[in-house]
Protein backbone atom coordinates (compact mmCIF):
# COMPACT_ATOMS: atom_id res chain seq x y z
CA UNK A 1 0.00 0.00 0.00
CA UNK A 2 1.26 3.41 -1.12
CA UNK A 3 -0.95 6.13 0.33
CA UNK A 4 0.86 8.79 -0.96
CA UNK A 5 0.69 11.14 -4.18
CA UNK A 6 4.56 12.24 -4.53
CA UNK A 7 7.49 10.29 -3.72
CA UNK A 8 10.34 11.31 -1.44
CA UNK A 9 12.25 12.52 -4.32
CA UNK A 10 9.85 14.09 -6.09
CA UNK A 11 9.31 16.57 -2.74
CA UNK A 12 12.53 16.91 -2.51
CA UNK A 13 12.95 17.99 -5.84
CA UNK A 14 10.00 20.82 -4.89
CA UNK A 15 11.57 21.78 -2.18
CA UNK A 16 14.73 22.75 -4.11
CA UNK A 17 13.04 24.07 -7.47
CA UNK A 18 11.62 26.46 -4.44
CA UNK A 19 15.24 27.55 -2.41
CA UNK A 20 15.89 27.94 -6.11
CA UNK A 21 13.37 30.63 -6.55
CA UNK A 22 14.32 32.86 -3.07
CA UNK A 23 18.37 32.40 -3.82
CA UNK A 24 17.35 34.31 -7.60
CA UNK A 25 15.34 36.52 -5.63
CA UNK A 26 18.33 37.31 -3.62
CA UNK A 27 17.38 35.75 -0.01
CA UNK A 28 19.74 36.10 2.51
CA UNK A 29 18.64 32.88 4.14
CA UNK A 30 15.66 30.51 2.82
CA UNK A 31 13.76 27.47 4.88
CA UNK A 32 10.84 25.50 3.48
CA UNK A 33 8.83 22.15 4.03
CA UNK A 34 7.00 20.14 1.42
CA UNK A 35 4.15 17.79 2.97
CA UNK A 36 1.31 15.83 2.13
CA UNK A 37 -1.26 13.75 4.48
CA UNK A 38 -3.74 11.33 3.67
CA UNK A 39 -6.18 9.38 5.97
CA UNK A 40 -9.54 7.93 6.69
CA UNK A 41 -11.94 8.73 10.05
CA UNK A 42 -14.83 6.59 10.72
CA UNK A 43 -17.55 7.68 13.10
CA UNK A 44 -20.53 5.40 14.29
CA UNK A 45 -23.33 6.08 16.86
CA UNK A 46 -26.10 3.48 18.34
CA UNK A 47 -24.79 0.70 16.06
CA UNK A 48 -25.16 3.26 12.55
CA UNK A 49 -22.87 4.62 10.50
CA UNK A 50 -22.92 8.42 11.23
CA UNK A 51 -19.75 9.86 8.89
CA UNK A 52 -16.88 8.80 6.79
CA UNK A 53 -14.19 11.29 6.03
CA UNK A 54 -11.80 10.36 3.35
CA UNK A 55 -8.99 13.33 3.55
CA UNK A 56 -6.23 13.72 1.05
CA UNK A 57 -3.99 17.17 1.36
CA UNK A 58 -0.62 18.46 0.77
CA UNK A 59 1.16 21.90 1.38
CA UNK A 60 4.37 24.24 0.99
CA UNK A 61 5.57 26.26 3.52
CA UNK A 62 8.54 28.88 2.91
CA UNK A 63 10.08 31.48 5.04
CA UNK A 64 12.95 34.08 3.75
CA UNK A 65 14.68 36.21 5.49
CA UNK A 66 16.59 39.14 4.22
CA UNK A 67 19.32 41.38 5.36
CA UNK A 68 22.54 40.08 7.68
CA UNK A 69 23.02 37.74 10.59
CA UNK A 70 21.53 39.15 13.92
CA UNK A 71 19.45 42.49 11.72
CA UNK A 72 17.42 39.87 9.93
CA UNK A 73 13.74 40.30 8.50
CA UNK A 74 11.64 37.35 7.34
CA UNK A 75 8.63 36.54 6.11
CA UNK A 76 6.20 33.17 5.53
CA UNK A 77 3.93 32.19 2.81
CA UNK A 78 2.06 28.62 1.96
CA UNK A 79 0.69 27.24 -1.19
CA UNK A 80 -1.37 23.83 -1.83
CA UNK A 81 -0.23 24.13 -5.35
CA UNK A 82 3.16 22.73 -6.05
CA UNK A 83 2.89 24.23 -9.96
CA UNK A 84 6.10 26.45 -11.16
CA UNK A 85 4.17 29.35 -10.98
CA UNK A 86 2.49 28.90 -7.77
CA UNK A 87 6.03 27.91 -6.26
CA UNK A 88 7.65 31.74 -7.94
CA UNK A 89 3.99 33.44 -6.49
CA UNK A 90 4.51 31.84 -3.21
CA UNK A 91 8.24 32.43 -2.65
CA UNK A 92 7.43 35.83 -3.94
CA UNK A 93 4.54 36.67 -1.21
CA UNK A 94 7.08 35.88 1.72
CA UNK A 95 9.68 38.16 -0.02
CA UNK A 96 7.58 41.13 -0.23
CA UNK A 97 6.06 40.35 3.68
CA UNK A 98 10.00 40.42 4.80
CA UNK A 99 10.52 43.69 2.84
CA UNK A 100 8.03 45.35 5.75
CA UNK A 101 8.59 43.91 8.57
CA UNK A 102 10.43 44.85 11.42
CA UNK A 103 14.67 43.69 12.04
CA UNK A 104 14.87 41.18 14.52
CA UNK A 105 18.22 40.62 16.06
CA UNK A 106 17.68 36.61 17.13
CA UNK A 107 15.18 35.57 13.77
CA UNK A 108 17.05 33.48 11.04
CA UNK A 109 18.03 29.67 10.61
CA UNK A 110 19.98 27.63 12.72
CA UNK A 111 23.73 28.32 12.92
CA UNK A 112 25.30 25.72 10.12
CA UNK A 113 27.36 24.22 12.49
CA UNK A 114 24.31 23.10 14.88
CA UNK A 115 22.53 21.25 12.08
CA UNK A 116 21.76 17.90 11.96
CA UNK A 117 24.02 16.07 9.92
CA UNK A 118 23.28 12.15 9.50
CA UNK A 119 25.84 11.22 11.86
CA UNK A 120 23.54 10.53 13.98
CA UNK A 121 21.87 8.09 12.72
CA UNK A 122 22.15 4.60 13.90
CA UNK A 123 22.30 1.45 12.32
CA UNK A 124 20.61 0.62 9.17
CA UNK A 125 19.63 4.66 9.17
CA UNK A 126 23.12 5.54 7.89
CA UNK A 127 22.20 3.86 5.13
CA UNK A 128 19.36 5.94 4.13
CA UNK A 129 16.75 4.38 5.52
CA UNK A 130 13.91 6.36 6.84
CA UNK A 131 11.93 3.70 8.81
CA UNK A 132 14.83 3.31 11.67
CA UNK A 133 12.81 4.82 14.32
CA UNK A 134 9.52 2.58 12.73
CA UNK A 135 7.58 5.59 12.60
CA UNK A 136 5.75 4.81 9.46
CA UNK A 137 3.22 1.82 9.13
CA UNK A 138 0.73 2.07 6.58
CA UNK A 139 -3.10 0.76 7.45
CA UNK A 140 -4.90 -0.47 4.71
CA UNK A 141 -8.18 -0.29 6.19
CA UNK A 142 -11.19 0.09 4.17
CA UNK A 143 -14.18 2.29 5.15
CA UNK A 144 -16.03 -1.13 6.25
CA UNK A 145 -13.56 -2.35 7.90
CA UNK A 146 -13.09 0.53 9.62
CA UNK A 147 -16.60 0.95 10.61
CA UNK A 148 -16.56 -2.65 11.89
CA UNK A 149 -14.30 -1.90 14.77
CA UNK A 150 -15.82 1.26 15.56
CA UNK A 151 -19.30 -0.56 15.96
CA UNK A 152 -17.53 -3.53 17.98
CA UNK A 153 -16.10 -0.93 20.43
CA UNK A 154 -19.19 0.84 20.67
CA UNK A 155 -21.38 -2.45 21.42
CA UNK A 156 -19.07 -3.88 23.83
CA UNK A 157 -19.74 -0.43 25.62
CA UNK A 158 -23.18 -0.96 25.56
CA UNK A 159 -22.60 -4.49 26.72
CA UNK A 160 -21.21 -3.64 29.97
CA UNK A 161 -24.68 -3.00 31.57
CA UNK A 162 -28.00 -2.10 31.43
CA UNK A 163 -27.03 1.02 32.42
CA UNK A 164 -24.76 2.28 29.32
CA UNK A 165 -28.15 3.44 27.41
CA UNK A 166 -26.59 5.75 24.85
CA UNK A 167 -23.55 6.96 23.50
CA UNK A 168 -21.56 9.90 22.00
CA UNK A 169 -20.14 7.20 19.31
CA UNK A 170 -17.10 5.65 18.20
CA UNK A 171 -15.01 6.57 15.84
CA UNK A 172 -11.47 5.05 13.89
CA UNK A 173 -8.97 6.96 12.63
CA UNK A 174 -5.95 5.99 9.78
CA UNK A 175 -3.60 8.87 8.91
CA UNK A 176 -0.59 8.73 7.00
CA UNK A 177 2.02 11.58 6.10
CA UNK A 178 5.46 12.34 4.71
CA UNK A 179 7.35 15.60 4.52
CA UNK A 180 10.94 17.05 3.42
CA UNK A 181 12.17 20.33 4.48
CA UNK A 182 15.48 21.77 3.34
CA UNK A 183 16.95 25.12 4.26
CA UNK A 184 19.75 27.49 2.43
CA UNK A 185 22.20 30.31 3.19
CA UNK A 186 22.47 32.59 0.69
CA UNK A 187 23.77 30.21 -2.39
CA UNK A 188 24.85 27.38 0.53
CA UNK A 189 22.85 24.56 1.12
CA UNK A 190 21.98 24.29 4.60
CA UNK A 191 19.73 21.41 6.21
CA UNK A 192 17.51 18.77 4.43
CA UNK A 193 15.57 15.91 5.32
CA UNK A 194 12.06 14.20 5.84
CA UNK A 195 10.13 10.99 6.33
CA UNK A 196 7.37 9.53 6.41
CA UNK A 197 5.25 8.56 9.31
CA UNK A 198 1.78 7.17 10.23
CA UNK A 199 -0.87 7.52 13.30
CA UNK A 200 -3.74 5.40 14.10
CA UNK A 201 -6.51 5.42 16.94
CA UNK A 202 -10.11 4.08 18.19
CA UNK A 203 -11.72 5.78 20.44
CA UNK A 204 -15.38 4.91 22.32
CA UNK A 205 -17.58 7.44 24.60
CA UNK A 206 -20.72 5.59 26.05
CA UNK A 207 -23.28 7.52 27.93
CA UNK A 208 -24.74 5.72 31.34
CA UNK A 209 -27.86 6.75 32.67
CA UNK A 210 -29.82 5.74 36.44
CA UNK A 211 -32.22 7.25 37.52
CA UNK A 212 -32.48 10.10 35.18
CA UNK A 213 -28.72 11.20 36.15
CA UNK A 214 -26.23 10.60 32.84
CA UNK A 215 -22.51 10.35 33.00
CA UNK A 216 -20.67 10.40 29.98
CA UNK A 217 -16.93 8.71 29.87
CA UNK A 218 -14.31 7.36 27.13
CA UNK A 219 -11.45 5.78 26.43
CA UNK A 220 -9.05 5.77 23.35
CA UNK A 221 -5.80 3.73 21.49
CA UNK A 222 -3.88 5.57 19.49
CA UNK A 223 -0.29 4.15 17.66
CA UNK A 224 1.58 4.52 14.75
CA UNK A 225 1.49 1.05 14.22
CA UNK A 226 -2.15 -0.44 13.68
CA UNK A 227 -1.48 -3.74 14.87
CA UNK A 228 -0.24 -2.04 18.33
CA UNK A 229 -3.94 -0.51 18.78
CA UNK A 230 -5.14 -2.04 21.61
CA UNK A 231 -8.61 -4.46 21.00
CA UNK A 232 -11.81 -2.77 19.94
CA UNK A 233 -13.98 -4.59 22.31
CA UNK A 234 -11.71 -3.71 25.37
CA UNK A 235 -11.63 -0.75 24.87
CA UNK A 236 -15.31 -0.59 24.58
CA UNK A 237 -15.66 -2.50 27.56
CA UNK A 238 -13.15 -0.52 29.39
CA UNK A 239 -14.67 2.71 28.61
CA UNK A 240 -18.46 1.04 29.84
CA UNK A 241 -16.81 0.53 33.03
CA UNK A 242 -15.75 3.58 33.49
CA UNK A 243 -19.11 5.78 32.56
CA UNK A 244 -20.50 2.96 35.11
CA UNK A 245 -18.16 3.82 37.76
CA UNK A 246 -19.37 7.85 37.66
CA UNK A 247 -23.02 7.07 38.36
CA UNK A 248 -24.35 8.17 41.67
CA UNK A 249 -22.13 10.80 41.95
CA UNK A 250 -22.29 13.50 44.50
CA UNK A 251 -20.36 16.37 46.18
CA UNK A 252 -17.63 16.23 48.91
CA UNK A 253 -17.21 18.57 51.80
CA UNK A 254 -14.89 21.57 51.15
CA UNK A 255 -11.61 20.85 52.38
CA UNK A 256 -8.20 20.02 51.97
CA UNK A 257 -7.71 16.57 51.18
CA UNK A 258 -4.79 14.74 49.22
CA UNK A 259 -5.38 13.87 45.51
CA UNK A 260 -4.48 11.63 43.26
CA UNK A 261 -4.56 12.62 39.52
CA UNK A 262 -4.85 9.77 37.12
CA UNK A 263 -2.21 8.52 35.10
CA UNK A 264 -3.71 10.56 31.65
CA UNK A 265 -4.38 13.93 33.95
CA UNK A 266 -0.40 13.22 35.30
CA UNK A 267 0.49 13.59 31.44
CA UNK A 268 -1.52 16.70 31.39
CA UNK A 269 0.69 18.48 34.65
CA UNK A 270 4.12 17.12 32.67
CA UNK A 271 2.37 19.26 30.54
CA UNK A 272 2.38 22.30 32.53
CA UNK A 273 5.35 21.83 33.59
CA UNK A 274 7.02 21.89 30.35
CA UNK A 275 5.22 24.86 28.99
CA UNK A 276 7.13 26.45 32.12
CA UNK A 277 10.21 25.49 31.26
CA UNK A 278 10.01 26.16 27.22
CA UNK A 279 11.70 29.29 25.41
CA UNK A 280 8.84 31.32 24.29
CA UNK A 281 7.38 31.34 28.03
CA UNK A 282 10.49 32.23 29.23
CA UNK A 283 12.08 34.70 27.11
CA UNK A 284 8.37 36.63 27.38
CA UNK A 285 8.79 36.44 31.31
CA UNK A 286 5.25 34.65 30.82
CA UNK A 287 6.32 31.58 33.18
CA UNK A 288 6.14 30.84 36.63
CA UNK A 289 9.47 29.35 36.72
CA UNK A 290 11.63 31.77 35.71
CA UNK A 291 15.47 31.46 35.92
CA UNK A 292 14.51 28.11 37.60
CA UNK A 293 17.79 26.18 35.67
CA UNK A 294 19.40 24.52 38.06
CA UNK A 295 17.02 24.89 40.57
CA UNK A 296 14.54 22.50 42.42
CA UNK A 297 11.29 22.35 40.34
CA UNK A 298 9.89 19.05 41.28
CA UNK A 299 9.74 16.61 44.25
CA UNK A 300 13.04 15.22 45.29
CA UNK A 301 12.60 12.06 44.32
CA UNK A 302 11.14 12.94 40.70
CA UNK A 303 13.22 12.20 37.97
CA UNK A 304 12.33 13.37 34.02
CA UNK A 305 14.19 11.80 30.84
CA UNK A 306 13.84 12.45 27.01
CA UNK A 307 14.53 10.07 24.72
CA UNK A 308 13.77 10.90 20.97
CA UNK A 309 15.12 7.71 19.56
CA UNK A 310 12.54 5.43 20.80
CA UNK A 311 11.99 3.12 17.98
CA UNK A 312 7.48 3.72 16.91
CA UNK A 313 6.97 6.43 19.74
CA UNK A 314 5.23 9.42 19.06
CA UNK A 315 7.27 11.27 20.07
CA UNK A 316 10.69 9.97 18.03
CA UNK A 317 12.39 11.85 15.49
CA UNK A 318 15.92 12.24 14.57
CA UNK A 319 15.86 16.13 14.31
CA UNK A 320 13.22 19.01 15.32
CA UNK A 321 11.27 21.11 13.24
CA UNK A 322 14.69 23.49 11.94
CA UNK A 323 17.06 20.64 11.27
CA UNK A 324 18.72 20.52 14.68
CA UNK A 325 19.56 16.96 15.63
CA UNK A 326 17.25 16.11 18.84
CA UNK A 327 19.18 14.14 21.43
CA UNK A 328 18.72 11.90 24.80
CA UNK A 329 18.64 13.96 27.88
CA UNK A 330 17.91 13.94 31.25
CA UNK A 331 15.54 17.22 31.86
CA UNK A 332 15.25 16.49 35.42
CA UNK A 333 17.68 14.75 37.81
CA UNK A 334 16.07 14.30 41.55
CA UNK A 335 14.08 17.36 41.20
CA UNK A 336 16.47 19.48 39.56
CA UNK A 337 16.21 21.32 36.03
CA UNK A 338 18.83 20.29 34.06
CA UNK A 339 17.98 22.03 30.75
CA UNK A 340 14.90 23.93 29.06
CA UNK A 341 13.24 23.51 25.52
CA UNK A 342 14.44 25.48 23.45
CA UNK A 343 14.49 26.67 19.56
CA UNK A 344 16.83 28.64 17.84
CA UNK A 345 14.61 31.80 18.40
CA UNK A 346 13.99 31.54 21.95
CA UNK A 347 17.75 30.47 22.55
CA UNK A 348 18.83 33.48 21.00
CA UNK A 349 16.30 35.32 22.90
CA UNK A 350 17.51 34.10 26.51
CA UNK A 351 21.61 34.00 25.34
CA UNK A 352 21.56 30.22 25.35
CA UNK A 353 21.70 27.80 22.44
CA UNK A 354 18.86 25.44 20.91
CA UNK A 355 18.04 22.26 22.90
CA UNK A 356 16.27 20.76 19.86
CA UNK A 357 12.86 21.87 20.85
CA UNK A 358 11.64 23.61 17.61
CA UNK A 359 8.36 21.84 17.42
CA UNK A 360 8.30 20.36 21.11
CA UNK A 361 9.28 17.59 23.46
CA UNK A 362 10.39 14.18 22.27
CA UNK A 363 9.28 11.67 24.69
CA UNK A 364 9.37 12.40 28.35
CA UNK A 365 9.31 9.73 31.14
CA UNK A 366 8.65 10.67 34.34
CA UNK A 367 9.74 8.40 37.18
CA UNK A 368 9.69 8.72 40.90
CA UNK A 369 12.39 6.71 43.12
CA UNK A 370 10.69 4.80 45.27
CA UNK A 371 7.98 3.45 42.42
CA UNK A 372 7.73 -0.03 42.92
CA UNK A 373 6.65 -2.43 40.31
CA UNK A 374 3.67 -3.35 42.16
CA UNK A 375 2.37 0.12 43.06
CA UNK A 376 -0.27 -0.21 40.77
CA UNK A 377 -3.35 2.19 41.05
CA UNK A 378 -4.82 0.15 43.64
CA UNK A 379 -1.61 0.69 45.50
CA UNK A 380 -1.52 4.60 44.64
CA UNK A 381 -5.21 4.53 46.36
CA UNK A 382 -4.05 2.66 49.41
CA UNK A 383 -1.47 5.30 50.03
CA UNK A 384 -3.79 8.13 48.95
CA UNK A 385 -6.10 6.47 52.20
CA UNK A 386 -8.93 9.32 52.81
CA UNK A 387 -8.61 11.44 50.24
CA UNK A 388 -9.79 12.43 46.44
CA UNK A 389 -8.83 10.34 43.19
CA UNK A 390 -9.29 13.00 40.07
CA UNK A 391 -10.14 11.22 36.73
CA UNK A 392 -11.66 14.03 34.78
CA UNK A 393 -10.48 17.63 34.90
CA UNK A 394 -12.33 20.82 33.55
CA UNK A 395 -12.07 23.49 32.21
CA UNK A 396 -8.31 25.67 31.54
CA UNK A 397 -8.06 27.61 34.82
CA UNK A 398 -3.87 27.31 34.97
CA UNK A 399 -1.98 30.71 35.12
CA UNK A 400 1.16 29.95 33.54
CA UNK A 401 2.74 33.29 34.61
CA UNK A 402 1.69 32.77 38.54
CA UNK A 403 1.34 29.10 38.69
CA UNK A 404 -2.42 29.30 40.29
CA UNK A 405 -4.42 26.14 38.94
CA UNK A 406 -7.92 26.32 39.47
CA UNK A 407 -10.40 23.49 37.65
CA UNK A 408 -13.31 21.53 37.57
CA UNK A 409 -12.95 18.25 38.69
CA UNK A 410 -14.93 14.70 38.79
CA UNK A 411 -13.61 11.43 40.01
CA UNK A 412 -13.84 8.88 43.40
CA UNK A 413 -13.85 9.58 47.13
CA UNK A 414 -11.71 7.61 48.69
CA UNK A 415 -11.81 6.51 52.24
CA UNK A 416 -9.10 4.16 53.94
CA UNK A 417 -7.68 3.51 50.44
CA UNK A 418 -10.83 2.09 48.96
CA UNK A 419 -13.43 3.96 46.66
CA UNK A 420 -16.80 5.07 48.01
CA UNK A 421 -18.37 6.87 45.39
CA UNK A 422 -18.68 9.15 42.13
CA UNK A 423 -17.56 12.94 43.13
CA UNK A 424 -18.58 15.60 40.88
CA UNK A 425 -19.39 19.21 40.62
CA UNK A 426 -16.16 20.05 42.45
CA UNK A 427 -13.25 22.73 42.23
CA UNK A 428 -9.79 21.50 42.94
CA UNK A 429 -6.99 24.48 43.52
CA UNK A 430 -3.61 24.92 44.24
CA UNK A 431 -0.63 26.58 42.76
CA UNK A 432 1.82 24.20 40.26
CA UNK A 433 5.20 24.92 41.79
CA UNK A 434 3.87 23.66 45.18
CA UNK A 435 1.79 21.33 43.53
CA UNK A 436 5.02 19.64 41.86
CA UNK A 437 6.74 19.76 45.15
CA UNK A 438 4.20 18.05 46.83
CA UNK A 439 4.21 15.23 44.38
CA UNK A 440 4.85 12.57 47.04
CA UNK A 441 4.01 9.36 44.74
CA UNK A 442 3.96 8.10 41.13
CA UNK A 443 2.37 5.01 39.71
CA UNK A 444 3.60 2.23 38.02
CA UNK A 445 0.71 2.53 35.62
CA UNK A 446 2.03 3.95 33.00
CA UNK A 447 0.24 5.40 30.19
CA UNK A 448 1.45 7.34 27.40
CA UNK A 449 -0.59 10.73 26.01
CA UNK A 450 1.10 12.12 23.18
CA UNK A 451 5.07 12.48 24.12
CA UNK A 452 4.58 12.11 27.75
CA UNK A 453 4.52 9.05 29.80
CA UNK A 454 3.91 8.81 33.23
CA UNK A 455 1.80 6.54 36.02
CA UNK A 456 -0.90 8.45 38.19
CA UNK A 457 0.52 11.08 40.91
CA UNK A 458 -0.41 11.36 44.31
CA UNK A 459 -0.45 15.12 45.48
CA UNK A 460 -0.35 15.20 49.10
CA UNK A 461 -2.39 18.45 49.60
CA UNK A 462 -4.72 20.54 47.67
CA UNK A 463 -7.72 22.98 48.39
CA UNK A 464 -11.08 21.04 47.40
CA UNK A 465 -14.41 23.05 46.79
CA UNK A 466 -17.23 21.06 46.98
CA UNK A 467 -20.80 21.56 48.95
Amino acid sequence: MNPFSFSKDALRQISHDTLAIARQLGAAQTAVEVSESQGLSVSVRKGELENTEHNRDKSLGVTVFLGKPGALTHGSASTADFSAHSLKATVQAAFDIARYTAIDDCSGLPEPSTLFKGEEFKGEARKGKDNDLDLYHPWNVNTQHACELALLAEAAALGVSKHITNSDGAHVSASHGQFYQASQYGAHAGFEGGYAYSRHSLSVSPIASYKGALQRDDWYTSERNPAKLSDAAAVGRYAGQRALARLNARKIPTGHYPVLFEAPLACGLMGSLVGAVSGGSLYRDSSFLKDSLGKTVIHSAISIREDPHIKGASGSAWFDDEGTPTVARDIVTAGVLNTYFLSTYSARKLGMVSTGHAGGSHNLLLTHANTRPTDDLNALLAQLGTGLFVTELLGQGVNAVTGDYSRGASGFWVKYGVIQHAVEEITIAGNLRDMLMRIVAVGADRITRGTKTTGSMLIERMAVAGS
